[in-house]
């Protein structure tokens, strides 16, 4: 599973996607992952899209394993709620190169009911509250000034043709 990504739209319009940038642990983490909203506010989204695994964010965010572990997690939202999706899968190991990588088959599970107003980790439910939350910046080109200033701190943007620069 990638690192969380971010799908912001507007007017049922997908603007693009975000892949958060390279995280150090800890304080660092739970920054980058909030930070993911600033595309979806630049571009006054109206609904976003964020998936995680379970695992890497409460890893990288130190935070307490919740819910099913691994698991992939989806939540639909917008300024009036979210719906959060679970995908839980168990994971079989196939092979270790010599350098210890793992090669890995996931193995998914019946997912339970999507769940309103589901329980979001705080760096989640940090970035789901920022992508409604107004930009003020003084300059022509807010939401093209944003994308430039996120890839050059390490995010991975891939803007729609609609939304491209």
């Amino acid at each position: 599973m990638p690192c969380p990504l971010m799908m912001p739209l507007v007017r049922g319009e997908l603007v693009g996607l975000i892949w958060v940038r390279p995280l150090k642990v800890g304080q660092d983490a739970l920054a980058g992952i909030a930070e993911l909203a600033n595309v979806a506010a630049a571009a006054s989204a109206d609904e976003v899209v964020l998936a995680w695994e379970t695992h890497d964010v409460a890893t990288a965010c130190e935070l307490p394993i919740v819910g099913p572990a691994p698991c992939v997690n989806m939540v639909l939202a917008t300024c009036d709620g979210h719906v959060l999706h679970l995908f839980p899968s168990t994971e079989q190991l196939l092979s270790r190169s010599p350098e210890d990588w793992a090669s890995v088959a996931l193995d998914w599970r019946p997912a339970p009911a999507p769940q309103p107003g589901g329980e979001l980790v705080p760096p989640i439910q940090a970035a789901v509250n920022f992508s409604f939350t107004p930009i003020d910046l003084d300059h022509p080109d807010p939401f093209g000034v944003t994308v430039v200033l996120m890839e050059e701190d390490g995010y991975r943007i891939s803007l729609t043709e609609a939304f491209a620069r």
